[in-house]
C-alpha cells in the first residue's frame, strides 16, 4: 500500500467514525486527493465532491469564487489555500474542506515560488489550518504525490 492510500484510508476511517464529510478543492495535485479518496471502499459515506480548480475561470466557475474575493491573495498561499477549503466545504455542504495549490513544476509560478512549493489547507467548524510545504524538487510527478500526501496528511491531524 502506497503512503497516499494509507493516508487516504486512515482519513475515510476517521471521517466515517464521525459521521462527517468532506468536500476537496485541488489545484496542482490534478485530482489525486479526491481520486485517493475514492478508491477508498465505502468512499459515498464520506466524500461529497471535489474539484480541480486550476485557472481562475475555474475557480470563478467551478467555486463561485469572484476575482473580487482574490483582492489582497495570491494563488499558491496559504490565505488562498484557506478560502478553497471554506468555500468548498461550504458550497458542498460538507462538514470539512480541504485544499491544496501550488507549483509542481518542472518551472515555478509566476508569483515566484520555486517548483515543489504548495499549500494546503483544512476548514471545519471553528478550525482552519494550514500549512506550506517546499519539496526542493522539480519533478512534477513526484511533487504532486508528496503534496497530496501532506494534504490528507494535514487533514488527518486536524481531525484528531
Amino acid at each position: 500500500m502506497t503512503e497516499l492510500a494509507r493516508l487516504a484510508a486512515a482519513v475515510a476511517a476517521r471521517l466515517t467514525e464521525r459521521g462527517e464529510t468532506l468536500a476537496v478543492a485541488e489545484s496542482s495535485t490534478g485530482g489525486l486527493i479526491s481520486a485517493a479518496l475514492l478508491a477508498v471502499p465505502g468512499a459515498s459515506k464520506f466524500y461529497v465532491g471535489g474539484a480541480v480548480v486550476y485557472t481562475a475561470r475555474a475557480r470563478l466557475t467551478l467555486l463561485d469564487i469572484p476575482q473580487k474575493a482574490m483582492d489582497g491573495l495570491r494563488s499558491a498561499s496559504e490565505p488562498y489555500a484557506v478560502l478553497l477549503a471554506r468555500v468548498v466545504g461550504k458550497n458542498l455542504k460538507a462538514t470539512w474542506g480541504l485544499s491544496e495549490t501550488g507549483a509542481a513544476g518542472p518551472d515555478g509560478n509566476r508569483y515566484g515560488d520555486l517548483a515543489g512549493h504548495s499549500c494546503v489547507a483544512v476548514v471545519g467548524g471553528e478550525q482552519e489550518v494550514s500549512l506550506t510545504i517546499e519539496t526542493g524538487l522539480d519533478d512534477r510527478a513526484t511533487n504532486m504525490q508528496r503534496f497530496a500526501e501532506q494534504a490528507l496528511a494535514l487533514l488527518l491531524k486536524t481531525l484528531g
